[in-house]
């Protein structure tokens, strides 16, 4: 249920119950009053007693209109004692204590008694006379003359006057006391379905502030109250979330330093070693000089390279790095590619191989420059751990419906087991002695980071001994889909 319907709701039965329970109580009046004390209270006895109290209640605008000169004039003397016969009423006019008109006859006693009445109010205006009891209504006046007078309407109470009297205060009563019964519940009520909600978000929120970013916040309350401990617990994930993902951050950072450092901590170490060899004097031949100087040259583009995979896969893992997405055409795509590296693994005697299986010209959208890298380093990668005289790295190109498949094979030393799930994590490698193998260790996950860029996967397969092939899946274009 809404907020705004429960309020709605509440507020009409605050008024509408107090009022049916009213009426019940007083049909129960009527009917025990009929039947156990034999009054007869039906709709004209009651009508005539309201018409009774709204008529006295009333005199003051309507029978003097503010001008008390009018009760001294025969005509409308004649007319008041017409209007209040057919009230079975009765007027006395006073001026000072002397009677100047009455329908009534009336004793001075009885007068003091009426006067004495005035200061009760309309609920408790009843006076006892001599011949019964009356309903009593006293009007103070002001003559022109100056003179004080009174204005006494009197009605008799009969047994139905009286018992229609008591069923209005009966049905009066009964309405304000379950008005009052009704404005609690429904005040006991809101504090369940607003007030309490509103207090576990209020708790929530304290421990949220507190730092506490597991306290889960339950949805409860009205549709209101719901969505908005909703907004609150999606607030509270993504908080948690942002400080997952910074504490991520923070152990990243920690780790490629950790790492990093390990890393260059060789080549550094063999350009120390050699430039102290130059400058102590071991190296005392020319030939000697230019062998350190090489292997120096060697091990500082080591490191270069080892920075610059640093660099990239940080910004990588912090999507720092734009991509420049085209439409390409696949084949001729990794054409390009085998003739870029052909060259380079012909000098470490491997043979490098393209297979195309695809029916027809397909194409996907690629950053061209950051997938380049991807196959570099995947060759890269295969150059290293190639233990083979005769080295070979196929590039084979396969489909389905709405992907292109890439592999890439060599027929080199495999990958264990073991530790074929965690390759594409960052400095891991599979040879547990890191020295042996020159690189940063971040090869692999580098492309893993680009390839999913491109909204691809990558994974692979390895028979160790036998060889390694590393799959990439891109999604095609379609023909009829446009490209922007």
């Amino acid at each position: 249920m809404s907020l705004k319907k429960r309020l709605i709701l509440q507020n009409a039965a605050i008024v509408a119950i107090p009022f049916l329970i009213a009426i019940i109580a007083s049909f129960v009046f009527i009917f025990i009053s009929s039947y156990i004390f034999k009054v007869d209270l039906n709709y004209d006895s009651i009508k005539k007693l309201t018409d009774l109290q709204y008529e006295f209640f009333t005199a003051d605008d309507n029978l003097l209109k503010g001008n008390p000169e009018r009760l001294l004039q025969k005509d409308f003397q004649q007319y008041l004692s017409e209007r209040l016969n057919k009230l079975n009423a009765y007027i006395v006019v006073l001026k000072k204590y002397d009677v100047v008109f009455s329908t009534k006859s009336i004793n001075p006693i009885e007068i003091e008694k009426c006067l004495e009445a005035k200061k009760k109010n309309l609920l408790n205006n009843s006076v006892k006379l001599n011949d019964g009891p009356y309903i009593v209504k006293v009007i103070p006046l002001i003559y022109s003359d100056g003179s004080d007078g009174w204005t006494i309407l009197l009605a008799p109470v009969d047994k139905e006057t009286s018992a229609s009297k008591k069923l209005l205060y009966f049905s009066m009563g009964v309405f304000f006391v379950s008005f009052l019964i009704i404005n609690v519940l429904v005040s006991i009520n809101s504090s369940k379905a607003i007030l309490a909600p509103l207090k576990k978000l209020q708790r929530a929120a304290g421990e949220i502030s507190l730092g506490n970013l597991d306290y889960e916040v339950i949805e409860d309350g009205d549709q209101e109250i719901r969505e908005l401990c909703k907004s609150f617990e999606q607030m509270r994930l993504k908080l948690k979330e942002s400080v997952y993902t910074q504490m991520k951050y923070d152990d990243n950072r920690k780790m490629l330093v950790s790492s990093i450092s390990h890393d260059l901590k060789t080549p550094i170490t063999s350009i120390k070693g050699y430039v102290e060899g130059i400058l102590d004097g071991v190296a005392n031949t020319p030939e000697k000089v230019e062998k350190y100087l090489r292997t120096i040259h060697s091990k500082a583009v080591q490191v270069d390279s080892m920075i610059d995979d640093l660099l990239l896969y940080s910004k990588l893992d912090l999507k720092q790095i734009p991509f420049n997405f085209e439409k390409t055409d696949v084949v001729k795509y990794f054409e390009y590619c085998i003739m870029e590296n052909e060259p380079e693994l012909e000098k470490h005697n491997i043979k490098l191989e393209f297979q195309n299986n695809l029916v027809k010209e397909t194409y996907a959208m690629i950053d061209r420059e950051r997938l380049r890298r991807v196959i570099t380093n995947i060759i890269d990668n295969s150059k290293k751990y190639m233990n083979k005289s005769e080295g070979k790295i196929q590039i084979i190109l396969r489909e389905t419906s709405t992907t292109v498949i890439i592999e890439i094979s060599d027929n080199g030393a495999g990958i264990p087991k073991e530790a074929l799930p965690h390759i594409f994590s960052r400095f891991y490698r599979a040879d547990t002695a890191r020295s042996k193998i020159k690189g940063s260790g971040l090869g692999l996950a580098i492309a893993k980071h680009i390839v999913e860029e491109h909204g691809g996967l990558i994974w692979a397969r390895s028979i160790e001994n036998e060889g390694t092939s590393i799959m990439i899946s891109l999604k095609k274009i379609q023909e009829s889909e446009d490209c922007k």
